[in-house]
C-alpha cells in the first residue's frame, strides 16, 4: 500500500475510491467512510447509493464512537451526566455516533485497500479525544473492514462501533430471501421510540425473531438488536441471505461484536420509497443500543471502556454465496 495523494472531494459523497480484486469491487465514500456499494461478478451484494447522491440515512456508513441509539441523548459514564445532540428528532435520540457525516480522510490506498482516518474531537455530550481509523480489504474471502480506535483522553471513554450495510441476497424480493440468524436473545423495545425495555428468547414472537433455522423472511417488520449468537468452532457468527434463484450473501464477525441489528428497511413513506424492503440492514455491533448507559440494564451491553491511549479494534467480512 502507498501513501494516498493528496486529492480533492470530487462527489457529494466525499473522495471516492474504488477496489477491485478476486471478482469483487468495492466503491468506498469518505463521507462516513461509507460502503457505497459492493459487487461481486457484477452482482450487488449491498444497496448501493451513487457518487454524486448525498448518502441515504447511514446506508453502508461506519458508526462511531457508538452504533445505534444513546436513549434520549443523555449517558452518565464517569459518574457525569452527558447531553448529546438529538439526531433522531423522531425518535427523540442519538443516533450512531458522531461520524457518520464527516469527511474521513483517505490515508492510503492500493487496488484492493484502503485506510481512512478521522478524530472526534472532545465535545459537548462526548468529552474525550477520540482517533479512529478504518481499513477495508477485498480478498478472496471478500470484503473485510477493520476498525481502530485509540483514546487520547486523560480519563477512560465510552467505545462502541459497528457498520451499517443493506445486504442484497439476489434479485428478488426481500420477502422472498431465506434469512439464517445464528442469535438465542433479542432486545425488546418500545414499539414507538425502540428504546431497550429488557432481552428475551427469540421464542417470545418465534415468527418474527426466531431465525436460527434458515426461513424465508416473508412479510415481518424487524428493527431489533440479537445477542447470544452460535458461533463457530473459531468463534465467528455468520448470517446468512440466499435468493430464491440460488445466489446469496453472507455477513461473518468474530466474538468482539456481541451484538447485531437486523433491520428490514421498513420505510414509513412506503411505498413511494425505492429503499423501502430493499435490503436487509445486518450491522454487527461491539454492543448493544444506548450502552453508554449500560448502568441502567440487568443484562451485558458489551459497552467498551477505552483508557488513556489505549486502542480498540474489529472488523467484519461480507462474502457472495
Amino acid at each position: 500500500m502507498t501513501d494516498a495523494a493528496p486529492s480533492v472531494t470530487t462527489t457529494v459523497s466525499g473522495t471516492p475510491v474504488v477496489l477491485r480484486a478476486h471478482g469483487y469491487e468495492a466503491a468506498i465514500a469518505s463521507v462516513g467512510a461509507s460502503l457505497r456499494s459492493l459487487t461481486h461478478e457484477g452482482r450487488d451484494l449491498v444497496v448501493p447509493f451513487a457518487a454524486d447522491e448525498v448518502r441515504p440515512h447511514f446506508r453502508g456508513a461506519t458508526l462511531a464512537p457508538w452504533p445505534n441509539r444513546v436513549v434520549d441523548g443523555v449517558h452518565h459514564f464517569g459518574g457525569g451526566e452527558h447531553q448529546l445532540a438529538l439526531t433522531e428528532p423522531a425518535r427523540g435520540h442519538a443516533l450512531h455516533g458522531l461520524l457518520g457525516w464527516v469527511d474521513w480522510d483517505v490515508i492510503a490506498t492500493d487496488d484492493a485497500t484502503v485506510t481512512l482516518s478521522a478524530t472526534v474531537p472532545a465535545q459537548t455530550g462526548y468529552p474525550w479525544w477520540v482517533e479512529v481509523s478504518t481499513t477495508y480489504r477485498l480478498g478472496p474471502d471478500g470484503l473485510t473492514q477493520t476498525v481502530r480506535a485509540t483514546n487520547h483522553s486523560p480519563t477512560a471513554a465510552p467505545w462502541g462501533t459497528g457498520p451499517h450495510p443493506y445486504l442484497v441476497a439476489g434479485p428478488g424480493a426481500l420477502d422472498s430471501w431465506v434469512l439464517e440468524l445464528p442469535a438465542d436473545t433479542v432486545l425488546e423495545v418500545t414499539p414507538d421510540r425502540l428504546s431497550p425495555v429488557g432481552v428475551a428468547s427469540v421464542a417470545v414472537d418465534a415468527e418474527r425473531f426466531d431465525f436460527r433455522a434458515p426461513r424465508v423472511l416473508g412479510a415481518v417488520e424487524i428493527d431489533h438488536a440479537f445477542t447470544d449468537l452460535i458461533r463457530d468452532a473459531e468463534g465467528r457468527a455468520t448470517v446468512t441471505l440466499t435468493d430464491p434463484s440460488g445466489t446469496g450473501v453472507a455477513m461473518t464477525w468474530a466474538a468482539d461484536c456481541a451484538w447485531v441489528q437486523i433491520h428490514t428497511a421498513d420505510r414509513p413513506e412506503a411505498p413511494a420509497s425505492a429503499a423501502h424492503r430493499a435490503g436487509l440492514a445486518v450491522e454487527p455491533m461491539t454492543c448493544a443500543p444506548d450502552a453508554f448507559n449500560d448502568d441502567a440494564y440487568d443484562f451485558a451491553t458489551g459497552l467498551i471502556a477505552l483508557d488513556p491511549e489505549e486502542s480498540h479494534e474489529v472488523g467484519w467480512t461480507i462474502s457472495a454465496r
